[in-house]
């Protein structure tokens, strides 16, 4: 007798090119992964390299998951969700986004639901607010940190799974001659890569102020920095208007590059020989920042702050550790690291382990094919 595959809506922003949002790469990389099922997938426009067991639905207009985008998305669930035994949530909760499903979707009457939730936004929400907004027959929570919040606010129906890569793509790899030529970088540069945000965070103005500090050392050692931030709108864009205008006052715009973006992630962390990720808070960030694994699946040595929430990316060997907001410590490490290439080498052997162990996407597709099975 042959068993009837479950059918899965995996519900998310507009999944399209460039792959530079967590939540929608890993619904792309989970659909392309997890065997068994068959996936339906929210589009804009038709994606290329889906496999035959998932069914596109282009009901997005635009790239940009902006309110009228949302107001598309409610209406289209209406119409599409009685399709699916599963109806799997990948973007963090909001009292809109939260109060619309529950009100107009009448979500419990047609499926079975999935919420993975990447953060718990503690920094917006109180607890009886985060209860609120929680809806699923299972929770899935991208870290322990939230796992055990859950649990305490009387969740008992919370599994933690971490988010997935592609260990193929996110894997060591040459420099990019072509990347490298695109920034002015030659061979005998080193360089240091920050991928987190412009304006939120705390780790732009810091690095900011330690290459300003210690420029001279900097320049002595032929040391170059990233900002391979993304713009996600116009405050970011006027930061980074602000910063080049800094650094070109003071001349050292030999130091810095701020590419507009990047498609090809994986190249810039290769191009790297350190990647930082000094952040001072996590406020709108998952728990489980993504360019952290990436980096370190590409064996690279990520320099971390000492925020209790990142303590789950650091095993005591696959990284380095500094004080949050601690410019002398930040400048240290990268010091020692640019001093000591085994050192460097063997703290990415080890992340490339910590990443092979966690969040390798066909263990984690793995993981959610017997979450779909059981539900």
């Amino acid at each position: 007798m042959t068993t009837k595959m479950k059918k899965i809506l995996l519900i998310t922003r507009p999944i399209c090119p460039p792959w530079d949002e967590a939540s929608k790469n890993f619904a792309y990389t989970l659909a392309k992964n997890v065997k068994d099922v068959e996936f339906g997938v929210l589009t804009y426009g038709r994606v290329p390299d889906l496999p035959e067991n998932t069914r596109q639905h282009a009901i997005y207009t635009s790239a940009s998951f902006s309110y009228l985008q949302k107001i598309r998305l409610v209406k289209n669930l209406r119409k599409i969700r009685k399709e699916y035994d599963i109806l799997h949530y990948l973007f963090t909760p909001t009292k809109a986004n939260s109060f619309l499903i529950k009100h107009f979707l009448n979500y419990k009457k047609t499926a079975r639901s999935i919420q993975t939730i990447a953060t718990l936004r503690e920094d917006l929400y109180k607890d009886n607010e985060i209860k609120n907004l929680l809806f699923g027959d299972l929770i899935i929570t991208y870290s322990d940190y939230a796992k055990e919040k859950l649990n305490k606010l009387g969740f008992n129906n919370v599994k933690r799974v971490y988010p997935g890569i592609d260990l193929n793509l996110y894997s060591p790899a040459p420099k990019s001659r072509e990347l490298r030529n695109n920034l002015n970088l030659d061979d005998t540069n080193f360089v240091i890569a920050y991928s987190g945000e412009y304006t939120r965070l705390g780790a732009t103005e810091d690095i900011v102020n330690l290459i300003l500090q210690y420029y001279k050392e900097f320049h002595e050692k032929n040391i170059r920095f990233i900002f391979a931030c993304r713009i996600k709108n116009e405050k970011d864009l006027r930061k980074r208007k602000e910063i080049i205008k800094t650094f070109s006052k003071k001349g050292l715009l030999e130091l810095v590059r701020f590419p507009k973006t990047f498609n090809s992630m994986e190249k810039m962390y290769n191009l790297s020989d350190i990647y930082l990720f000094p952040v001072q808070d996590m406020k709108g960030k998952f728990d489980i920042p993504l360019v952290v694994p990436e980096a370190m699946a590409c064996e690279k040595p990520v320099i971390l702050s000492d925020l209790p929430i990142l303590s789950e990316l650091n095993n005591g060997k696959n990284s380095v550790i500094i004080p949050r907001g601690d410019i002398s410590a930040l400048k240290g490490a990268i010091l020692d690291l640019y001093n000591n290439p085994e050192k460097r080498r063997q703290i990415g052997k080890e992340a490339r382990n910590f990443v092979e162990e966690r969040f390798d996407i066909k263990k984690i597709a793995e993981i959610y094919g017997k979450i779909y099975a059981r539900l």
